[in-house]
């Protein structure tokens, strides 16, 4: 999985797409590595969110 795959979408709705992605792929069950995972999305998202349509590098 790529964590913002379409350079087409702006960097907020990229992360959003890959939170959705990972949330619906992993369950109720979070390994270490899927947490994480999740962690950096959440503050791509974060900073994407904050700055307008720029593609935001937050990891």
């Amino acid at each position: 999985m790529a964590l913002l795959p379409d350079r087409s979408m702006p960097a907020a709705e990229q992360a959003n797409e890959a939170i959705r992605a990972l949330v619906d792929a992993t369950g109720p069950n979070w390994s270490d590595v899927q947490a994480a995972t999740y962690e950096i999305l959440l503050i791509e998202w974060a900073a994407a969110t904050r700055s307008g349509p720029e593609i935001i590098e937050a990891a």
